[in-house]
């Protein structure tokens, strides 16, 4: 007589894979990832309210202690005016990331739109925006926003919008390339078999599926805005000091780079970590959007 075999309930081999699936989710984070995070986390409570990381004005001047370095009583220390430096920074930061937050925006948004007309809108409007893109596409950002700002005068509008078109014609390309990937795919083919209305499979299907990476390049893009903003504020073409925007500090401290080295490397120190912290999670967003990889 054969003995019969009970099979196991498969309760028990569902059990331990839950227990470990939620560390194993977790260990997938980077610890870069997770630095990020913090710093970008003080990055928006620096926007939010600035007094509570920083008690100090940053207006007020001290004449006592001008270009006072770094010390217990002035962590960053001061400017050529007694100002504090850390306060300044702090209370920039607001200022700074609404820039890069706003020519992101104008960027991505102008990049939307060229791209999904060129390819959606024919044979000519691919031609002609096309072209239009490489041109743009061949002027420096720099020496286009310079060129911009030199016409229209140094403003925060104009900073903002000088960066955004600036950054645009690179995101254009991929938005074209991501429409005419997503236009011929299956899904799309058999909407289109259904009989759905052209409107609707753009609204439900071509766009949203096409726009989805934007959400890392947009990530990405806001501590790109911030380096050309700060680039061009240092260069004479952005906010004028006395604000505590990090491009005005940096052109504010040009004189004294050979005296007082805290008022050019600590805002330019601030201005790549969060061009770092930017990339860090766009990179993290957008392998995430791709899903797990076997």
């Amino acid at each position: 007589m054969t003995a019969t075999q009970t099979p196991s309930p498969v309760i028990q081999s569902n059990g331990p894979a839950k227990q470990t699936r939620s560390p194993k989710v977790l260990r997938r984070v980077p610890f870069t990832v997770w630095i990020a995070g913090t710093f970008a986390l003080f990055l928006l409570l620096a926007s939010i309210a600035p007094q509570l990381l920083a008690t100090v004005d940053p207006n007020t001047i001290n004449l006592e202690t001008p270009l006072a370095p770094p010390s217990l009583e002035h962590w960053l220390g001061t400017d050529q005016s007694g100002r504090d430096l850390y306060s300044r920074i702090v209370h920039g930061t607001g200022q700074s990331l609404l820039t890069g937050f706003s020519a992101t925006a104008i960027g991505v948004g102008l990049a939307i739109i060229l791209g999904s007309w060129a390819a959606l809108g024919g044979r000519w409007a691919d031609a002609i925006i096309g072209r239009t893109i490489e041109v743009l596409f061949a002027f420096p950002i720099l020496l286009l926003a310079m060129v911009f700002i030199a016409v229209y005068g140094p403003s925060v509008q104009t900073l903002v919008l000088a960066v955004g078109i600036g950054i645009a014609p690179g995101y254009a390309r991929m938005v074209r390339g991501q429409v005419l990937a997503v236009r011929h795919s299956g899904y799309v083919q058999a909407a289109r078999a259904l009989g759905h209305h052209p409107g609707k499979i753009l609204a439900q299907h071509v766009l949203p599926n096409a726009l989805r990476p934007l959400l890392a390049v947009l990530t990405l893009g806001i501590g790109q805005s911030i380096v050309w903003a700060s680039g061009l504020a240092f260069l004479g073409f952005g906010v004028a000091p006395p604000s505590p925007e990090w491009g005005a500090l940096l052109e504010a401290g040009r004189p004294y780079i050979t005296e007082a080295w805290w008022l050019q490397i600590i805002p330019g120190v601030a201005v790549v970590a969060t061009a770092l912290t930017a990339t860090a999670l766009g990179r993290y967003i957008e392998t995430t959007l791709e899903g797990p990889r076997t």
